[in-house]
């Protein structure tokens, strides 16, 4: 990759932000850690078991003020999951904190039979997600969770797409009956639109409205879809539908099913493998209804991931404005002929 440091948005994305009068809001970590402070405040039950992950989760101030709402387990995140599903099962609101990577793999057993077979309404929040993690490789990517997790029974997959997401996310776990997890990257995001629609589990959002090409993404990607979108408006006359879809499990079986009834191509996009994520699921619910259009699931592929930072991946696999725009028109130029 290109030593000189890449931004994550380039000219046109930010234009086009400009263009939506979209303001950049904060990391959903630091969204997610300010929201969990405040709801630990009203409820004593609200507590954060972590990985000596405080630092790295944005829980220091939650720590330094919730002295007995916060447990530290160390770097033992078998022990973490089981800890956090154990205070779940005497009634505390239990949020368990650790690196996306490790959470998903080393915890999985736990995870499986603590959690979600023992239905402990435990809420797993993986932080720094996807590729987050940029340069150290593989080893702390996570572009397995959706897969391993949607495997799992009991599980709602979540991966917000901004700091609205983040809090309606949050607030919703604290309440959920059964577990939920969680997923977190580490910059700051775009405020997206949308927020008169109420945020509500299996629910997609709509960003704006289209009739000829759907671009249906989750978490750090969205802001690129949606931006994709309205170029694609602006530079070519073509229509485009764009869906935030927080919930990876339960999904939006309707929302997914009017998008590809009702536009000519389709595209997913998220920052996970294409193999077990948003686009097989979207790919299976369209299959089994007997919907067929021009499908492409932006991702990462089934390879060793190029060496970079985040905006150096999601630029390599086209998880980008211009990527995406070149998806869709290629979609659409497929539909036409």
């Amino acid at each position: 990759m290109s030593s000189q440091k890449r931004p994550m948005y380039s000219d046109a994305a930010r234009a086009a932000a400009e263009e939506l009068n979209l303001s950049q809001g904060k990391a959903n970590l630091e969204a997610f850690a300010a929201t969990l402070q405040k709801l630990a405040e009203a409820d004593p039950s609200v507590l954060a078991v972590v990985s000596d992950s405080r630092g790295s989760g944005k829980l220091k101030p939650f720590g330094q003020a919730r002295v007995q709402q916060i447990v530290e387990m160390g770097i033992a995140e078998q022990n973490l999951v089981g800890v956090a599903a154990g205070l779940a099962s005497t009634g505390r609101k239990t949020f368990a904190v650790s690196p996306a990577c490790f959470l998903t793999a080393r915890s999985l057993e736990q995870i499986k039979n603590d959690v979600c077979y023992s239905d402990n309404p435990v809420t797993l929040i993986g932080i720094s997600a996807g590729v987050s993690y940029g340069a150290l490789g593989s080893t702390h990517h996570s572009l397995h969770d959706f897969a391993a997790l949607r495997a799992i029974h009991n599980l709602d997959i979540v991966a917000p797409a901004d700091n609205f997401e983040t809090d309606a996310a949050v607030r919703y776990a604290t309440e959920a009956p059964h577990p939920v997890y969680i997923r977190f990257g580490k910059l700051p995001l775009y405020d997206l639109p949308g927020r008169n629609q109420p945020f509500a589990r299996g629910r997609a959002r709509l960003l704006r409205d289209g009739s000829d090409v759907a671009l249906l993404a989750t978490g750090e990607a969205v802001p690129h879809a949606l931006f994709a979108g309205h170029r694609l408006e602006i530079e070519h006359g073509i229509s485009c539908r764009v869906l935030s879809v927080p919930f990876v499990n339960p999904l939006d079986e309707e929302a997914v099913s009017a998008a590809a009834r009702e536009c000519r191509a389709l595209v997913t996009v998220e920052e996970h493998m294409v193999h077990g994520g948003l686009g097989e699921a979207c790919a299976s619910l369209l299959m089994h209804k007997g919907i067929s259009l021009p499908f492409k699931a932006v991702g990462i592929p089934y390879e060793d991931t190029v060496t970079g930072s985040q905006a150096d991946i999601f630029f390599h696999y086209g998880i980008t404005t211009e990527g995406l725009l070149d998806t869709a028109m290629e979609l659409i130029r497929k539909a036409e002929s």
